[in-house]
């Protein structure tokens, strides 16, 4: 999926198919340049887990296993 050209300051975040029907069990990322954001959904302005884009690559592999 892509996100499109975004500003640096505002990232488009995008909800994980895998997430559940209702809005208990959401999980978000964003795509940046230093590789990708990982949030709660229900708490978008809590903190984040930045991870780089080799771990994300090796982490969505794996799920696909």
């Amino acid at each position: 999926m892509s996100a499109g050209p975004q500003p640096a300051s505002e990232p488009v975040w995008f909800k994980s198919s895998y997430s559940g029907g209702n809005t208990t069990e959401c999980v978000e990322a964003a795509f940046v340049p230093a590789g990708v954001l990982v949030r709660d959904s229900k708490t978008p302005y809590s903190p984040r887990v930045s991870v780089s884009a080799e771990a994300w690559t090796r982490f969505v592999g794996a799920l696909a296993l």
